[in-house]
């Protein structure tokens, strides 16, 4: 009986020196096959395709002060750099609980962990919100240590198929969980030229709100769609129109930047998730347990900044951070989308 040998299909090459399409940047998106690559981009200050590179990691291990044996929850998984060196602060002892509300990252992140020795002995992985804290604690809290980085991670933004990104052309999804819920597109349709000004100025302070919705208002009264990032971006690009031409290229960026967020924070409810798990926490954590929380924009900053406050004059917490901590200026140099970060911190007072 004759067997036939698979046929050999060589990898695609990109064209030129450098890859730009996210699928040809392969060896970005392989970082334990093609160590050197990787090293090789975040030298240059960048993230790797596919990848994303922990903030504040010193900041966040110097104040939580894990210690083997303890019980923890990281409640925003991500690519698990986070969760990778809370694990090693176990030492084989105690146990990690991780959340992600994302199934397609948080499954890749699962194995990732697994295949460097944190298996379900040590690391449960959960899929669910973090806003759904209350039930994770009554199951298996209360914690020593949480963790909550609300920054949307770099493979998510990466990924064109994903929509997060205006400078990539992919479909206006922007969930963080692409299997609920409604698309970022499906949500501007449904939004009426006030509503959707309101909502640039509430979840980003978009200074050009107005002049933006008037222009998505605008392209659907003249039968055209807006599903796609790069359709969005060249609505903004129009409604800028009237800049003067030195400033209107980095006034579009900003804008871009500052209109996806806006329109990623309301598909995903992301203010409303935020303070319900402000809420929770305290009933989560052990007494004497720490909790840190990075945010990466003034709207999530002021929600945790008044939280812990209000629970500190309440005599729920023994202490928090009366100041920002933000991460040095040579992790910011090797990471740019560090810049953005605050790091706030609370205690759990005993007894």
């Amino acid at each position: 009986m004759e067997t036939t040998n698979p046929v050999h299909k060589r990898r695609p090459r990109y064209k030129g020196t450098h890859p730009t399409k996210f699928s040809e940047k392969y060896k970005e998106l392989n970082p334990e096959k093609y160590a050197g690559t990787a090293e090789h981009v975040m030298e240059k200050g960048g993230t790797p395709a596919g990848m994303h590179i922990p903030i504040c990691v010193k900041e966040i291990l110097e104040f939580l002060q894990i210690q083997p044996g303890q019980i923890g929850l990281d409640a925003t998984l991500g690519y698990g750099g986070h969760s990778l060196e809370m694990l090693k602060c176990l030492n084989g002892q105690g146990h990690l609980y991780a959340l992600d509300v994302d199934p397609i990252e948080s499954e890749k992140t699962e194995k990732r962990l697994a295949a460097k020795g944190y298996g379900p002995e040590i690391l449960t992985v959960i899929h669910t919100n973090f806003a759904n804290l209350d039930q994770v604690a009554k199951e298996h809290g209360p914690f020593q240590f949480v963790l909550a980085d609300l920054g949307v991670s770099s493979m998510q933004i990466d990924n064109p198929e994903r929509g997060f990104s205006y400078k990539y052309d992919g479909p206006l999804d922007l969930r963080l969980d692409p299997e609920r819920g409604v698309t970022a597109a499906e949500r501007l349709r449904e939004v009426d030229e006030e509503e959707l000004a309101g909502m640039l100025v509430e979840n980003s302070d978009e200074p050009y709100a107005e002049e933006i919705a008037a222009a998505v208002t605008a392209a659907f009264r003249r039968g055209e769609t807006i599903d796609t990032t790069l359709q969005l971006r060249r609505v903004i690009e129009k409604a800028l129109e009237f800049l003067p031409a030195a400033e209107r290229k980095q006034a579009v960026k900003k804008s871009c930047q500052r209109t996806f967020q806006a329109l990623r924070i309301d598909v995903n409810s992301e203010f409303e998730v935020l303070y319900s798990f402000l809420e929770k926490l305290p009933d989560a954590l052990a007494e004497g347990g720490r909790a840190a929380i990075l945010t990466f924009h003034s709207g999530e900053d002021r929600l945790v900044k008044k939280s812990f406050r209000e629970l500190y004059r309440a005599g729920v917490y023994q202490k928090i951070s009366t100041e920002v901590i933000r991460p040095s200026a040579e992790e910011c140099m090797r990471n740019s989308r560090a810049k953005s970060t605050k790091m706030r911190w609370a205690v759990k007072r005993k007894g």
